[in-house]
């Protein structure tokens, strides 16, 4: 089998992410909810940007994220995002270049929206609040993914939050198809769990009937089923699904492959900014899968990334990630 043009592509949402750091009594001022997404429109969008001081602007959203992560691994990746042909678009494109991911869809020209944008507001307690405005990112379709880079992918990767738009499933729907047709292998980051509660059968059908790995931390795999207990929640979905792997915070990383069980255990250690955590776990443990680790090895490469990035501000990783699993005795 000759080699695929690609290791790693990812689908999701291309946003800007524009971060400043915030008292707690700021977020009560400007009604905005501690420690979770939440979605904003313009007007409001506007509004939070210009309330920010020493705004640090950064490409962002969770697979590309997870796609930065793997480029600094050195693996080959791709991203297939929606941005404007306006300054954050084209920031964003070429900020995802430079960091040694294939933008595969160019800026829109003449679109109707702008490109997106999260207002992340990060507290002193590492915590953060995210405001997304989600622009022309939420008009990704099907006629944005390309078959021909589908089929030149050993895995895709696929970003929950895009499940919230039913031309965003359209998209997912065809990416995986496409990829597996091709023998590659399709996954999904569960991204958050109310998008679960919004969305829960077409979920569960997506995972078992086009998927070949689900990514997901406790809340998110404890609502899938709401059985209220995670063995029995994980149970259930490696029923439906060959491997499932949970992140547990300080508790570690659970993983089930085609039935078998594998818990590895995580140093404890106090976030300086806890965004893209899971971003960054999902690219440690997907290096391990397309290098041919077995799941504790991947586990662990996965906590590894994860904990570089809660270690400093920001959601990518400050290091070599390759120094740094060689310092682990990881590769």
């Amino acid at each position: 089998m000759s080699e695929k043009k690609y290791q790693v592509v990812g689908i999701g949402n291309a946003i800007v992410d524009v971060l400043t750091r915030a008292e707690d009594t700021f977020l009560d001022q400007m009604g905005i909810e501690k420690g979770i997404m939440q979605l904003v429109e313009k007007d409001r969008a506007e509004l939070l940007y210009a309330s920010m001081s020493e705004r640090v602007e950064a490409p962002g959203g969770s697979v590309a994220n997870t796609l930065a992560g793997l480029g600094n691994l050195g693996l080959r990746t791709g991203f297939i995002g929606k941005v404007a042909d306006d300054a954050l678009g084209r920031f964003y494109a070429d900020s995802m270049e430079k960091d040694g991911t294939d933008y595969v869809n160019p800026p829109t020209k003449n679109a109707e929206h702008p490109s997106s944008r999260s207002m992340i507001f990060v507290s002193p307690d590492g915590e953060r609040s995210m405001n997304t405005y989600l622009g022309i990112s939420a008009e990704l379709g099907p006629e944005d993914v390309s078959e021909e880079v589908a089929s030149e992918a050993e895995f895709v990767f696929l970003e929950g939050y895009l499940f919230d738009k039913p031309k965003g499933k359209d998209a997912f729907v065809k990416l995986a198809r496409a990829c597996r047709a091709a023998g590659g292998k399709a996954g999904i980051a569960i991204s958050d769990p109310f998008c679960v509660e919004r969305h829960r059968e077409d979920f569960l059908s997506l995972i078992e009937n086009e998927l070949d790995y689900v990514i997901g931390n406790e809340a998110e795999i404890l609502s899938l089923y709401q059985n209220g207990d995670l063995d029995a929640d994980l149970a259930a979905v490696a029923a439906i699904c060959p491997l499932v792997v949970c992140t547990r915070s300080g508790d570690g990383v659970s993983i089930v492959k085609d039935s078998v069980r594998t818990d590895v255990p995580v140093d404890k250690i106090t976030p300086v900014d806890a965004t893209g955590a899971g971003d960054q776990f999902a690219a440690g443990f997907l290096y391990g899968l397309v290098t041919g680790a077995d799941m504790e090895l991947a586990g662990k490469m996965g906590s590894a990334s994860a904990g570089e990035v809660i270690s400093h501000m920001g959601p990518r990783p400050e290091c070599d990630l390759k120094e740094l699993f060689a310092s682990k005795g990881l590769i």
